[in-house]
């Protein structure tokens, strides 16, 4: 268990390198976009994040075989370089490079998070993908941590953000990037045993039961990928463009992805680690994410501004139902948080388990999904206004559980037959 341990651990790590730079440039991008004194710049940072997501999606499509003819260790470090070369874009940035690279990233996070999917599996066994997942997830999320608190004391109290402390957040950002993507060249080889996860998970992928659960799998990534382009990209916006919240709000925006990354860590690490592996804890971990974002998501609507997500050039100009309260919006970074380590550790522990001999497809097909709904979520986040944006997400958060709910009950009842 060892070696599989490490690699987990390594694994986690160069993802916390990656996303340290990528999640903290997705919570900034749209506000650093509308700063840039160069005038040959016409970006948008959604639509950027938009062609991210949609080309990830399709991309997913071949994700599958690409992991199987190169293996995963070598699609993870190149997929790394193209996601430096998109940080690396924003200190000298230029229209053309900015969403070109959008392009390039796209194809590479198809590529990364299906070798990733698939490296997760391999290196667990059926008594440790529950822990190696909360692992990996919570060593992910402490990317949220490291790099909206570097977000925080840089901007902190500056109401407008200057070309050079631009240039010298996001070379700090290319850094950590790079060393992520050189971390995963220590992977050490997977050794075969005869108690890894697909020898005894495997024998329920009967084929027609597998084409039942991949339609009753293809809605619960859908609310995920709403909410991934909300806690990533808009709502850090939102926070910014806060006009009550004075000289304070641009720094916020760093506290906030804290937050969230806290409810991530604590989120992962309470129901992966510590929750023991059973179908039980598993619906009752996503009904509670289900209902923490329902929460959150009350809370936003009545302290944020309804025209936040849509205000470019200004300030938002309506009042919410509250006075805005840091306190309110940060409770709900947090919720945001631990609701979303709720549904990713458990439908991350679903995937292993029921389509643990064909790992690669599987999380290609639940990132397709959840990619396409993302990349949808941040075209409409510029235009549509917060109250709508929130109500979609309710009714999506409300079918996702309940097609969870449905996933889990057949492989109950596939577990059973194989008894008799």
């Amino acid at each position: 268990d060892s070696p599989l341990t490490f690699n987990v651990v390594i694994l986690g790590v160069g993802f916390l390198f990656i996303f340290t730079a990528f999640t903290t440039c997705g919570n900034i991008e749209q506000t650093v976009v509308k700063t840039l004194e160069n005038a040959t710049f016409t970006g948008s940072g959604y639509h950027s994040l938009g062609i991210i997501y949609g080309v990830f999606s399709f991309a997913n499509l071949i994700a599958s075989t690409v992991v199987t003819v190169i293996g995963a260790k070598i699609t993870m470090f190149l997929s790394g370089l193209l996601y430096s070369g998109y940080i690396a874009v924003f200190i000298i940035p230029t229209t053309w490079a900015f969403y070109l690279t959008s392009v390039l990233i796209g194809i590479g996070a198809a590529l990364l998070w299906t070798a990733q999917g698939h490296f997760l599996v391999e290196n667990s066994e059926v008594s440790t993908i529950n822990r190696n997942t909360g692992m990996f997830w919570g060593l992910l999320q402490c990317s949220m941590l490291f790099g909206n608190l570097y977000i925080y004391f840089a901007w902190n109290g500056h109401t407008e953000i200057s070309d050079g402390s631009r240039r010298t957040l996001f070379l700090a950002l290319l850094v950590a990037s790079v060393l992520g993507t050189l971390s995963f060249l220590v992977l050490r080889k997977v050794p075969h045993e005869e108690e890894m996860l697909s020898d005894e998970e495997g024998q329920s992928l009967l084929p027609t039961r597998t084409i039942k659960r991949l339609a009753a799998t293809a809605c619960p990534p859908c609310s995920p990928g709403l909410e991934l382009s909300f806690y990533s990209g808009v709502y850090g916006t939102c926070i910014g463009a806060t006009a009550q919240f004075g000289a304070a709000a641009k720094g916020l925006i760093g506290i906030s992805g804290i937050v969230v990354g806290i409810g991530e860590i604590v989120g992962g690490g309470f129901f992966g680690l510590i929750c023991k592996n059973n179908r039980f804890r598993r619906t009752s971990v996503v009904f509670l994410g289900m209902v923490v974002h329902f929460v959150a998501f009350y809370l936003i609507f009545l302290n944020i501004p309804d025209d936040a997500p849509v205000a470019f050039e200004t300030n938002a100009l309506t009042s919410p139902y509250l006075t805005p309260s840091v306190s309110i919006a940060l409770l709900c970074s947090f919720l945001l948080g631990l609701g979303d380590s709720c549904f990713n550790t458990q439908l991350y522990s679903i995937l292993g388990h029921v389509y643990a001999e064909q790992c690669s497809p599987a999380f290609a097909i639940f990132k397709f999904i959840q990619s396409i709904f993302a990349a949808v979520a941040f075209f409409y986040s510029g235009y549509l206004l917060l109250m709508w944006q929130l109500l979609l997400m309710v009714v999506l958060g409300f079918a996702g559980t309940l097609c969870f709910f449905v996933v889990e009950r057949m492989q109950s009842l596939s577990l059973d037959l194989q008894e008799y």
